[in-house]
């Protein structure tokens, strides 16, 4: 071996400097970065301690289980239009997001702390996810005015690829460190670790100061503003309606799945955070490829692959038997290819509607889609608890599973899949 002389460490120093993004060398995106990434980890540890805490510590019903995760969405749907007005119309999108966050600490520090006591019900479970919710509705419509204030135009896909990558990582640790935390102290414990992340995300935020878009949008008519864009678009109308399909029959699934590998399929918390860690490492080589895969065929393209892959993987749960080595490789193929549809996806839709969407509406259209896409997964989440109640669990997820492929067939005939990104001049 060679020693490292101390001439050679600052060619080294500059070497592994050049190989950092360049969009994280800009302290601005680096702190927004810092802050969606902390955020997303937590997001999901909680997101399989949550149900853990209904399933292990509550005994929640298949029923139960669809209430939980349709009062987390059902915000969008009543309140998305709402405050996507009233974020264009206050401007101040860093501040609305650090309240959220701040907010959100508060909601889910209560459940560890209930359950410390002796005291935690699932009246308490069902209101921390709406009120959760809630703040999460005014996150998200604030989120892309912040988006495209950090990052130039001609870096869109660069900057999407960048956050979904820490979302792809997340999928990785976050729900195997949920699952361990479960096994090892308990569901509530988990709940806190994300409950912190949520002041992490606060903290970065607050060190940030970028241009944002000025406040606009008051008068008459300014809450369906965002409607309106999206009724004459048929880009935006066509995204809108496979979204909305596909989100309906994923939270049909993912309200059941929990519930279906405990008691049906007898796989243990440890296990099942693996699992989905596997989606995570899909999603990592999604993020990682998306950018290339759009320059082949087109970012509208990118997107339609990227439903796809998202979709027709999830038949193979429902279709998962025999013996248990059999099962989880049927579960993990299953979470890794579409782990790595959804980054694509993902990526996909937001570089297109960070170019499509003018910045005096973009609070309102986001919250406009919001209230349509995400306000189909409390729908979605309730019709998957009543008919794992009325037909069992596997014929449910079978539906959910098929209904999913039908939202990318409705993408083809529109013009989402000819769209391309506009050359930006320099």
């Amino acid at each position: 071996m060679v020693a490292t002389t101390g001439r050679d460490r600052p060619g080294l120093a500059r070497r592994a400097a050049a190989r950092v993004p360049a969009l994280l060398r800009e302290t601005q995106f680096r702190r927004y970065w810092s802050a969606q990434t902390i955020s997303m980890f937590g997001d999901q540890v909680s997101g399989i301690a949550m149900p853990l805490v209904a399933v292990l510590v509550l005994h929640a019903s298949a029923a139960d289980m669809g209430y939980l995760t349709a009062l987390i969405w059902l915000p969008s749907l009543l309140f998305g239009l709402h405050a996507g007005a009233w974020v264009d119309r206050r401007g101040r999108r860093r501040a609305t997001m650090i309240a959220a966050d701040v907010g959100r600490f508060a909601l889910l520090a209560s459940v560890p702390a209930a359950y410390a006591l002796h005291v935690l019900t699932l009246g308490q479970l069902f209101f921390v996810a709406f009120a959760a919710g809630t703040f999460s509705v005014f996150f998200t419509v604030s989120d892309p005015a912040l988006f495209v204030a950090v990052v130039p135009a001609e870096r869109y896909l660069e900057g999407n690829s960048l956050i979904y990558a820490s979302r792809a990582l997340s999928f990785v640790g976050g729900p195997s460190l949920g699952g361990m935390l479960v096994q090892l102290l308990s569901a509530p414990a988990a709940v806190a670790a994300d409950a912190l992340s949520f002041l992490g995300s606060a903290l970065f935020l607050r060190r940030i100061r970028p241009a944002e878009p000025p406040a606009g949008g008051g008068g008459k008519g300014a809450v369906t503003t965002g409607v309106k864009f999206i009724a004459r678009s048929p880009l935006m109308r066509a995204s809108l309606a496979a979204v909305a399909l596909i989100n309906l029959f994923n939270l049909m699934f993912s309200a059941l799945f929990l519930l279906y590998a405990v008691r049906d399929l007898h796989i243990n918390p440890g296990l099942i955070g693996a699992v989905f860690g596997a989606a995570a490492v899909g999603g990592v080589l999604g993020a990682a490829r998306t950018k290339r895969i759009a320059a082949r065929i087109g970012v509208g393209w990118a997107y339609a692959l990227g439903c796809a892959l998202f979709t027709a993987p999830v038949v193979l749960v429902p279709l998962a038997g025999g013996p248990k080595p059999l099962i989880l490789v049927m579960l993990f193929t299953a979470d890794f290819v579409s782990g790595f549809g959804v980054m694509v996806l993902d990526i996909s839709v937001g570089s297109i509607f960070a170019a499509v969407i003018p910045d005096d509406v973009r609070s309102r259209v986001s919250g406009a889609f919001q209230a349509v896409n995400y306000g189909t997964r409390p729908v979605g989440a309730l019709l998957g608890g009543a008919l794992g109640t009325l037909i069992g669990l596997r014929p449910a997820l079978w539906v959910a599973a098929v209904g999913g492929i039908v939202g990318f067939l409705v993408l083809l005939p529109s013009p989402v899949p000819a769209y391309r990104m506009p050359t930006v001049d320099r």
